[in-house]
């Protein structure tokens, strides 16, 4: 698992592999997703602040991991293990449903 820092601050984590983990946190759509989601009504990241993709720790790894972040856990299907997720860390202030996190070419 990796963790996106923004300006130091942990903001997101994947549990995608270094490469794929980079390939969505780099990305143009992620990138704007980050600079219109806000946070305590600030942008997650305001286009400039440096953006560091580390390995997740441990807290964050229990973070990802916790049960108020399953969603839909009644209506699983079969092809769930096969995506790649992205949770924040940090509360965010909106619905951003119709943002498009991972790339259209990284969905599975």
């Amino acid at each position: 698992m990796f963790t996106l820092e923004i300006g130091g601050k942990p903001i997101a984590i994947t549990d995608a592999e270094e490469a794929q983990a980079r390939d969505i946190f780099e990305s143009d759509e992620f990138k704007q997703d980050l600079t219109a989601m806000t946070s305590e009504g600030a942008p997650l990241w305001d286009g400039q602040a440096p953006l560091t993709i580390r390995p997740a720790t441990q807290q964050e790894v229990a973070a990802f991991e916790a049960p108020e972040f399953d969603i839909d856990d009644d209506e699983e299907d079969e092809n769930d293990g096969d995506g790649v997720f992205v949770t924040f860390l940090v509360p965010v202030d909106h619905d951003h449903e119709e943002m498009s996190a991972i790339p259209p070419e990284l969905q599975s």
